[in-house]
């Protein structure tokens, strides 16, 4: 069984990449895919989200590639909540380095996210 874990990054650099401080804000996703505890495929997409000219919210797009797993240092509670109600676990990045994240998710050292970011969207909404 193939597991895919998505994690934002600043770079297209594999697991030489960097982790994103902000889920949404992240330039690129790194996927990762694993069959049987071992990472058998490494790509890069760029985030063609609403943050970068393109359309729509990051999560909605990713959901579309079926991931299993987000490891993430912080996302707002629209993408959270949106991952949640799809099934798909969201962990806390403990690096900014890609390689020492997966590290930590295959030893099962990363806690799950539990909280959206408060500050994630309040430039949108002027009521």
């Amino acid at each position: 069984m193939t597991t895919r874990v998505v994690i934002p990054t600043e770079d297209n650099d594999g697991l030489e990449g960097h982790v994103a401080p902000h889920f949404g804000r992240a330039p690129y996703f790194t996927i990762i895919d694993f069959e049987n505890g071992k990472v058998v495929k490494i790509e890069a997409q760029a985030n063609t989200g609403e943050h970068f000219g393109g359309t729509g919210h990051p999560h909605e797009k990713l959901l579309a590639l079926k991931p299993s797993v987000i490891i993430t240092d912080g996302m707002g509670p629209g993408g959270l909540q949106s991952f949640r109600s799809n099934k798909v676990l969201v962990l806390k990045a403990n690096s900014d380095h890609v390689k020492d994240v997966i590290e930590a998710f295959q030893k099962g050292k990363l806690t799950e996210l539990t909280t959206g970011c408060g500050h994630a969207h309040h430039h949108e909404h002027n009521h």
